[in-house]
């Protein structure tokens, strides 16, 4: 007999039936958009296809498309199916060429439950995965009945942190109460206690785990979303044209130079829709699986991005917030796309007030690592001088930045490296130091005259590049060195991918066991923003402190 043991059989499943009405329709619009577009450059040939007896072959060739589209797209759900193991998810697509995936579950950065329109009239909704290893790595289960995805999604999460099955050898250690777990087996998650060996695939595919429970932090009224919109540049940008489009048509006596605004009329209606229909009820929460947001009008969108999976967050605000002092936070998550669709899944808030931010920085970074971090918020979001630790640009700075060279500055914290700029559109940048992937040192001809350099951070793709510009050279060599040592240091404590296999010993609230700390039980007015009282409080500028160490 011999000494290994044969792995257990995969439990494949297909989509949902309803999947091929869902997706082929697609391809009956896609044609007649094509269609459309194509005849509406000759007006006359599009009212010759409607004349007489001809519309009945254009329907007729609407209709054939109509059914080799929904041919294509049931014979394509035939041949797709998943399953889910204890270390990945694994999708068979294609019907001529075979396409295999595997989505490592150790590696996984977000779980989305989407519901387009049609798909939520009908109970459905599709499972995306997100996993490191850059663009077109994630996988999309599409589409599964609504209480399945929302099944699937606590079970991928709880496997993700460690989690197993009945008949698994490798068991977290200390846990115990463990969000996902049942009355039983609470270290596993399994219904019965008793089962001892391996589970055949039926009963893998049966053995439930709860959804971890979550706490409510904030959420943004459709008022605010809607007026924030309103005051964003597009709009006075459009509306300065409009302006300047009337004048001109006065002067000349005509009034063509108006028709040059229709496009950008167009496409402000489409920029406004486009923002009001992804903020839509946007709410975040805590769970021990991480972050939860919810967002969307005609398109709703769950996300779970777990633990630790956040790179970097910017906060930026526009000319136009000044005076309602509104913000913009944004995140990089390692395998969201920074351009297309996934855009909006790199929202942590569209239009958050000033203790919103603090509580968006806090879901992501529960200690500054500072004595008084409303303080560092509040002159990261606002200063420029030297307050709180904060090295900035030195006044010859001005002959290559004259207007915003004040608000340029950084700071290392115990956790983190903090970078300002922007005098009229400001942001901030936050980038844990575990989270730093590669930094640089950026120096033009001018700017070596002067004794400046800037200094960047690399991160995964997305909306935030942090970077900052025109400091002190030595400064920037300063900040180089010892953004290096205290990146290294970070990442080799920062423990291991699956979050429930900690080293240390497990928090655990009410039974449940958190990923890092507890979740909030109160109010979210980001209290928890304090200083690390292991780690020790303070805030080291590599002004003061050139090269220091972690």
């Amino acid at each position: 007999m011999s000494g290994t043991t044969a792995p257990p059989a995969v439990d494949w499943r297909r989509m949902h039936p309803v999947t091929p009405a869902l997706k082929g329709w697609k391809i009956v619009v896609a044609v007649l958009v094509v269609v459309g577009y194509q005849a509406a450059d000759d007006v006359r040939r599009l009212l010759e296809l409607v004349d007489g007896y001809r519309w009945v072959v254009v329907l007729g060739g609407l209709a054939a498309v109509a059914v080799v589209g929904f041919a294509y797209s049931a014979l394509a759900w035939r041949m797709t199916r998943f399953a889910v193991t204890d270390d990945a998810v694994h999708l068979n697509t294609g019907i001529l060429f075979r396409q295999q995936r595997q989505a490592r579950l150790d590696r996984l950065q977000a779980v989305d439950v989407v519901q387009p329109l049609l798909a939520r009239l009908v109970g459905l909704a599709e499972l995306k995965l997100e996993v490191a290893g850059g663009s077109g790595s994630g996988v999309s289960l599409a589409f599964l009945r609504e209480s399945d995805a929302l099944a699937l999604r606590a079970e991928l999460l709880a496997l993700a942190a460690g989690l197993q099955r009945p008949g698994s050898t490798a068991v977290a250690a200390g846990v115990d109460g463990a969000p996902g777990a049942l009355d039983g087996d609470a270290s596993t998650g399994a219904a019965d206690p008793t089962v001892d060996g391996a589970v055949p695939p039926a009963a893998r595919s049966s053995v439930a785990f709860e959804a971890a429970p979550e706490h409510q932090v904030y959420e943004v009224p459709m008022s605010r979303l809607v007026l924030a919109t309103l005051r964003s540049g597009a709009t006075v940008g459009l509306v300065l044209a409009a302006v300047v489009a009337v004048a001109a048509g006065v002067l000349s006596r005509t009034f063509a130079t108006v028709f040059f605004l229709l496009p950008m009329f167009f496409g402000l209606v489409s920029y406004v829709w486009s923002r009001i229909n992804q903020g839509a009820s946007f709410r975040a929460a805590t769970s021990p699986d991480g972050i939860r947001l919810r967002h969307g009008l005609t398109e709703s969108r769950a996300q779970t991005v777990p633990p630790g999976r956040v790179q970097a967050i910017r906060i930026s605000q526009g000319m136009w917030w000044r005076r309602p002092d509104w913000w913009r936070v944004e995140m990089n998550v390692a395998g969201y796309s920074p351009s297309g669709e996934q855009q909006r899944d790199t929202v942590l808030h569209p239009v958050a007030t000033r203790d919103e931010v603090r509580t968006a920085l806090w879901l992501v970074l529960h200690d500054l690592g500072v004595d008084d971090p409303v303080g560092v918020v509040d002159a990261a979001l606002t200063g420029t001088d030297e307050a709180h630790g904060f090295a900035v640009a030195p006044r010859r700075a001005r002959w290559v930045d004259p207007l915003g060279w004040r608000r340029h500055g950084v700071l290392v914290t115990q956790r983190a490296l903090v970078i300002r700029r922007g005098r009229w559109w400001r942001q901030v940048d936050v980038v844990p130091h575990e989270r730093t992937q590669s930094l640089g040192l950026q120096q033009g001809p001018l700017q070596r005259r002067l004794g400046l350099a800037s200094f960047v951070v690399h991160s995964t793709p997305g909306p935030v590049s942090p970077d900052i510009a025109h400091l002190d050279a030595g400064v920037v060599v300063a900040l180089l060195d010892e953004q290096s040592e205290r990146a290294r240091t970070a990442r080799a404590s920062e423990g291991p991918e699956q979050w429930m296999r900690k080293a240390a010993a497990p928090v655990v609230v009410a039974g449940q066991v958190g990923a890092a700390e507890p979740a909030p039980s109160g109010p979210a007015v980001a209290p928890e923003l304090s200083p690390d009282p292991v780690a020790g409080p303070g805030a080291s500028s590599v002004r003061t402190e050139p090269g220091a160490g972690a």
